[in-house]
């Protein structure tokens, strides 16, 4: 066979090799993309299933999924099956969970700060308090938060909170030496004293077992939370005193809530605030004070 002219040849071998390179370009082509990285969002709360708060942190679970498009995988753990409100709020801090829902009054045993929202009297009724809530403290305590590894996502709700016991509340006397359970936190605690009754700091997921063993005699919650945790089945007496309003908040750990990209952070934040007025919506605005039922 003739051998090919050096000019031939070398059109040969240029179109070899423009074969070969589209033909690595196509293959490239058909690589997979290497896949986007994901981020697991675990939140732990006692609210129980079938409450405002679980269908709140449901819908906030959705939401947050559809608009990352699967890159943020949310977890809500309902019912205390994490741990009571104080620990999963340090759980949180120290990076054990990645989020917690929780009442003011547990988040401040971390973020001292919030103690002074629950001082007894301070608002006249809810709508007062949710205005400086959101026009006064919500800048100030994101950034106390921070200070304490968390992210503050969203206030939430819980309400005034009010007596119940298994004898009548009329008065301050009603309550000398009385045993009660108190909220673990600083100021709960202090108001207990000024009334002069036997209060004992209990978890909240102990407070059921503490009625019906007649260890404790009586409490103070929020009426949502009251019914939602079968408090009220424990006792015979509630009096509406609204002696002090609880909002609750949804934090992140700060570690993990900075490891996320931009576009996942304004994602977590956003979905979080959008739903703010529906979580207050169903809690009563004012009280008839001082009602004995």
């Amino acid at each position: 066979m003739s051998r090919l002219p050096t000019v031939a040849r070398r059109s040969v071998l240029g179109l070899a090799a423009l074969a070969l390179a589209i033909g690595a370009s196509s293959l490239a082509g058909l690589r997979p993309a290497a896949a986007e990285t994901t981020y697991d969002l675990k939140i732990a709360t006692v609210a129980p299933d079938r409450t405002p708060w679980a269908d709140l942190l449901k819908e906030y679970k959705a939401n947050v999924e559809t608009a990352s498009k699967g890159r943020i995988r949310v977890r809500v753990f309902l019912g205390g099956t994490m741990g009571d409100e104080n620990e999963t709020v340090r759980m949180t801090a120290r990076g054990e969970l990645s989020g917690v829902g929780a009442s003011t009054g547990a988040v401040a045993t971390l973020v001292e700060d919030l103690a002074a929202i629950e001082i007894p009297f301070l608002f006249d009724n809810a709508s007062e308090a949710d205005y400086v809530l959101d026009k006064y403290l919500l800048a100030p305590m994101e950034a106390r938060f921070r200070t304490k590894d968390l992210v503050l996502v969203m206030w939430s709700e819980n309400g005034f909170r009010h007596f119940g016991a298994n004898f009548p509340i009329a008065t301050p006397a009603d309550l000398l030496k009385k045993s009660m359970r108190s909220q673990e936190s600083y100021v709960h605690i202090e108001m207990w004293k000024a009334l002069e009754a036997s209060a004992s700091g209990i978890p909240t997921t102990e407070v059921t077992t503490a009625l019906k063993t007649g260890s404790v005699a009586g409490f103070d919650q929020a009426l949502l939370y009251m019914v939602a945790g079968a408090w009220h089945s424990s006792i015979k007496h509630m009096t509406l005193s609204a002696h002090i309003y609880q909002p609750a908040v949804i934090a992140f750990n700060r570690k993990w809530f900075d490891s996320l990209p931009p576009d996942l952070q304004e994602i977590c934040i956003r979905e979080g605030r959008a739903p703010v007025a529906q979580g207050r919506a169903p809690i009563p605005k004012t009280y008839p004070k001082g009602r004995h039922l």
